[in-house]
C-alpha cells in the first residue's frame, strides 16, 4: 500500500515527464471534440474563461460532489465543532460500507492507514477519514461524515458558494437501497416509481434509509447486490447530485483564490483536498493545488485547481455522461496527462477551442 501513496503524491510529476503524455492529452481533447453532446467542460485562467462546452448543463457529479463535504468538514474542524484528531471506531464506518459497491475503495483505505500505523485500537482519526473520502473516494467515509457534519450544512455550502445550479446532496450509500427488488416487483415498475419522485422526495426517502443504517445494525443485511442491475445502476447514476462545470469552476476558483473562507478553514482543507502538495517535487512548480474526481459505470467527472509558482491560476472542470465501459476506462488513462497539459502548456490551452 505504500506504493499507492507514492502514486497519489506523484500524480502530477509522473505525467509531466512521461513521453505518453502528449498523445494522451491530445486523445482526450479529440474525444471531447468528437463527443460534445456527452461532455461538459469549463476552463478558466486568472479569472477569465478560455474554453467552454455545455458549461451550464446539469450533469451527475459522482464523487466530485465530495468537495462540498470536504469544505464543510474543514469549516467545522477549524471552529472546533469537533476535534479533527479524534479517533472513530472502524465499526462506525462499517455501518455505511456495502461490499463490492465502491471498487474496493474503503477496504483499500483501511489497509493504507493500517500500513502507515494510523489505525489505533481499530479506530481512525477524523482527519484521516476525511482524507480517505478524497484520496480513495470511500463512500462509507463520506456517508459517516455527512452524518457528523449534517447533510443540511453540506447543502448550505451550495448557497455559500453562490452556486446557481445544483441538485440536493444526499447520502450516496443509502441511495442504493432504493434500487432493490426484495419482493420480486418488476424492475421497470421500481424504476418508474423512482423516476416519479422529485428531488426533495428522493432525498427524503434516502434520509429514512440513512437513519436505518445508522441505528439498525441488521438493516445493511437487506441489501442485495444482485438487484443492482445495469439498468438500475443507470437510473441511480442519473439521479446522483448534479451540477454544472461552470458552477464547479466558480467554486474551486474561490478555493484557489483563498476567499470567502477563513485561514483556519483553508489550513484544514488543504490537508484534505491538496494532498498532491505533500510531494516536494510538486512544490517546485505549484504554490498549491487540489482536485477531486468521480465515476460510475456511465459517468466520469473531475474538478482541478492550481496556483502555479509564477502566480498563474487555473481552474478546470470536465464531466462526461452516458459513457460505455471501454470509453470510461480509456478516458481515465488520459486524464492525468490532459490535466498536466492544461496546467503547464499555454499552447495546449489555446487548442481547447470547443
Amino acid at each position: 500500500m505504500q506504493k499507492i501513496k507514492k502514486l497519489l503524491l506523484f500524480f502530477f510529476l509522473l505525467a509531466s515527464t512521461n513521453l505518453f503524455a502528449q498523445s494522451a492529452a491530445d486523445s482526450m481533447l479529440n474525444f471531447i471534440r468528437q463527443n460534445k453532446t456527452r461532455t461538459s467542460l469549463y476552463l478558466q485562467k486568472n479569472g477569465n474563461a478560455i474554453a467552454a462546452l455545455n458549461e451550464n448543463t446539469l450533469m451527475p457529479l459522482a464523487s466530485t460532489v465530495k468537495i462540498l463535504v470536504a469544505v464543510e468538514f474543514a469549516k467545522q474542524a477549524a471552529f472546533k465543532v469537533f476535534d479533527e484528531n479524534k479517533y472513530v471506531s472502524l465499526k462506525e464506518l462499517d455501518k455505511y460500507y456495502l461490499a463490492n459497491t465502491d471498487g474496493g475503495a474503503h477496504p483499500n483505505w483501511i489497509k493504507y492507514e493500517t500500513n502507515l500505523g494510523n489505525i489505533k485500537n481499530d479506530s481512525a482519526r477524523l482527519i484521516d477519514i476525511a482524507k480517505g473520502m478524497i484520496i480513495f473516494s470511500s463512500n462509507a467515509n463520506t456517508e459517516f461524515l455527512m452524518d457528523l457534519l449534517g447533510v443540511d450544512n453540506v447543502n448550505g455550502d451550495i448557497r455559500m458558494f453562490g452556486i446557481k445550479k445544483h441538485t440536493p446532496v444526499y447520502p450516496l450509500v443509502s441511495s442504493l437501497f432504493l434500487y432493490q427488488d426484495p419482493k420480486n416487483i418488476k424492475e421497470d415498475k421500481i424504476i418508474e416509481e423512482i423516476k416519479y419522485l422529485n428531488n426533495v422526495q428522493y432525498s427524503k426517502a434516502i434520509s429514512v434509509i440513512h437513519n436505518e443504517l445508522k441505528f439498525n445494525a441488521g438493516y445493511k443485511q437487506k441489501f442485495r447486490l444482485q438487484d443492482l442491475t445495469v439498468k438500475m445502476q443507470k437510473v441511480w447514476s442519473d439521479r446522483l447530485p448534479a451540477s454544472t462545470t461552470k458552477d464547479y469552476v466558480h467554486m474551486i476558483s474561490i478555493l484557489n483564490n483563498r476567499t470567502i473562507l477563513d485561514e483556519k478553514t483553508y489550513n484544514v482543507l488543504s490537508e484534505v483536498l491538496e494532498t498532491v502538495m505533500e510531494n516536494p517535487a510538486n512544490k517546485s512548480w505549484l504554490d498549491h493545488a487540489g482536485m477531486k474526481g468521480g465515476s460510475t459505470m456511465f459517468v466520469l467527472t473531475k474538478a482541478v485547481y492550481a496556483t502555479l509558482k509564477d502566480g498563474t491560476k487555473i481552474e478546470l472542470a470536465y464531466f462526461f455522461n452516458n459513457l460505455s465501459n471501454p470509453e470510461n476506462s480509456m478516458l481515465q488513462q488520459w486524464m492525468n496527462a490532459f490535466e498536466i497539459k492544461v496546467l503547464n502548456d499555454e499552447s495546449f490551452r489555446k487548442k481547447i477551442i470547443l
